[in-house]
């Protein structure tokens, strides 16, 4: 029995400090990539609104969005799902929906502009 308790404390004990690095990785990639400032406040408002809420992004947050890249994109959202004033959001739907927000605004970026 007392082997059980111990392998339960293990088990915790990994999945804490598993997403205690994960909190860590996500924080170093967007400093070393200096996440924060490629996109202005009000692009950044508008992208948290279409995943973290219902909106839509703008054609020029869009811009801005694909500008900052994947990989800082990434890394923001998880970063902000683990904040714990989050905690009732389901990490998948988010998850979806920054894929999402991210693939409309690549492929609306790169599409050819119509010709007038």
């Amino acid at each position: 029995m007392a082997s059980l308790n111990v392998s339960s404390v293990l088990v915790v004990l990994f999945l804490t400090c598993g997403s205690v690095m994960a909190a860590k990785e996500n924080d170093q990639i967007i400093k070393e990539n200096n996440c924060e400032s490629k996109m202005g406040l009000p692009c950044v408002l508008e992208a948290f609104t279409s995943i973290f809420n219902i909106g839509s992004i703008s054609n020029k947050c869009c811009g801005e969005l694909v500008v900052l890249g994947k990989v800082c994109h990434s890394a923001l959202v998880k970063r902000t799902i683990e904040n714990p004033l989050l905690k009732d959001l389901n990490p998948a739907t988010i998850i979806a929906k920054s894929i999402q927000t991210w693939n409309n605004c690549l492929a609306l970026i790169n599409s050819p502009s119509p010709s007038t």
